[in-house]
């Protein structure tokens, strides 16, 4: 697998990570969303430098210009609730991509920080040939994108795969690397060094779900 860690060269992406991480920032649910949009975006334009391109012909009202358009047919599936903001994100620059959604949640066991993943909804079109786009905020383990990927396959064999994370921790990223195959490639703005004992990435940002769409209640 590729990796390529973004904010290891300075960019504004920096003030948007920054914000996402602030205790205080994180008060306002609409700056959280906005700012993890806006760094959707900005991985999605790192993304589109290795995407297929092929000529095409624009004819404006003085004449015709020429150039070079994607031509790669792309499907955006993101991690429900977390994965909306980020997937808007990459909506935004891949307007013309299909769309899928899943549902992977941790259920943890009664008294324990251990856990399994749940897949309860999916919703996906054909993925045959296609370019498919993985999109989860926060690679802790990395055990909700084997999850997903392995529940899509039913969907058929996309030509070509990408993840999408914002932050990760050192062990996540380990764990995707060696689960995907060399023609895959991961595009995340932060690495992060540890970890906690229930999985959440440190120092991470907290539950990203949480942070944009309110907290939840546990069953």
């Amino acid at each position: 697998m590729h990796i390529h860690h973004i904010s290891r060269q300075n960019s504004v992406l920096n003030t948007f990570l920054s914000e996402i991480r602030d205790v205080h920032t994180q008060k306002d649910p609409l700056r959280f969303r906005k700012n993890i949009e806006r760094i959707g975006e900005i991985l999605g334009y790192e993304m589109s430098k290795t995407l297929n391109f092929q000529k095409s012909t624009t004819k404006t009202p003085l004449g015709n210009s020429s150039v070079q358009l994607i031509s790669e047919n792309l499907v955006l599936c993101s991690i429900l609730r977390a994965g909306i903001p980020l997937h808007n994100g990459l909506l935004n620059y891949f307007d013309r991509a299909e769309n899928a959604f899943i549902s992977a949640y941790r259920q943890h066991d009664e008294d324990s920080n251990t856990f399994k993943i749940l897949v309860e909804y999916l919703a996906c079109p054909d993925l045959n040939g296609k370019t498919l786009v993985l999109a989860d905020p926060m690679l802790a383990t990395g055990q909700s994108l084997v999850s997903t990927f392995e529940a899509l396959k039913p969907y058929g064999i996309p030509k070509k795969t990408n993840i999408v994370s914002i932050i990760g921790s050192k062990k996540g990223v380990a764990f995707v690397n060696d689960y995907f195959d060399k023609n895959t490639d991961l595009w995340i703005a932060a690495i992060d060094n540890d970890l906690n004992e229930k999985g959440y990435i440190v120092p991470g940002l907290g539950d990203a779900g949480d942070l944009a769409f309110g907290e939840k209640l546990q069953q």
